[in-house]
């Protein structure tokens, strides 16, 4: 279900939207409205939401200025952009910060319909094949039996909370320091980080089956700390587990 926030200073334009769309057949749900940049700021703060549906022209602070500061603030939530405005430069400032989509007001109630699918379709390829998956795909063939042998020891015992450079090192029956310089060589990624990697992608998947909570899924994947999973999961996702296991019920 993505979280849906409204930002235009027309109210008659925010209404005709919540209550123009079948919302909850396009699986999203309106979770607050705003009438400028500035309280779109602090309405996507309050909510965070996935998709951004707001206007260019606003006063205080316009669209753009808000997408902006929403991106250096971390955000990653979709923005359809609306405007009157036939206006190029508009439409560059939307793509640079971002924009999933753009709109010229008038608009039919289906092309946002459409824009909104667009979105959905994004925001289901992400949930399918993430930056972790790219990463996780490293080339085997070009591989020494010591890397070979890492990855395999990684996927066995990922869950052990208790797994470090030295149990993996021992397990090969070589010294830390070789594994180390020989694994950072071969991938760009040190042992400890690619099985963080790892961690979090099997926790993408136990969480996308919904049959399992949040401190659950961490205990799984070797986190005895929630909050630590927790953290470390929306550092590598841009959400937090619970937003994630969210967008895939």
């Amino acid at each position: 279900m993505l979280k849906v926030l409204i930002v235009d200073d027309e109210a008659v334009v925010r209404r005709g939207i919540v209550l123009g769309i079948d919302w909850a057949s396009l699986g999203c749900a309106v979770v607050g409205e705003a009438a400028n940049g500035e309280e779109g700021l602090a309405a996507a703060e309050r909510y965070s939401p996935n998709l951004i549906i707001t206007d260019v022209r606003m006063p205080h602070m316009d669209g753009i200025e808000m997408m902006r500061a929403l991106r250096e603030r971390g955000s990653t939530a979709h923005v359809i952009v609306l405007t009157a405005y036939n206006d190029f430069d508009y439409a560059r400032s939307a793509l640079r910060f971002g924009a999933a989509d753009y709109l010229l007001k008038p608009f039919r109630d289906q092309e946002l319909v459409a824009a909104i699918g667009r979105v959905r379709e994004k925001d289901e390829a992400f949930s399918s094949r993430s930056a972790q998956d790219d990463l996780l795909a490293l080339p085997k063939g070009d591989k020494s039996k010591y890397v070979l042998q890492t990855l395999e020891y990684i996927a066995a015992h990922y869950a052990d909370a208790d797994i470090n450079i030295t149990t993996i090192a021992r397990s090969i029956g070589i010294s830390e320091g070789h594994l180390s310089h020989v694994f950072k060589k071969e991938t760009s990624y040190t042992a400890l980080g690619y099985l963080t990697l790892y961690r979090i992608h099997m926790a993408r998947r136990l969480l996308a089956d919904c049959r399992y909570k949040v401190y659950e899924v961490a205990g799984m994947v070797g986190y005895r700390d929630v909050a630590y999973f927790g953290s470390t999961f929306k550092k590598l996702t841009g959400l937090s587990p619970s937003e994630y296991q969210d967008r895939c019920r």
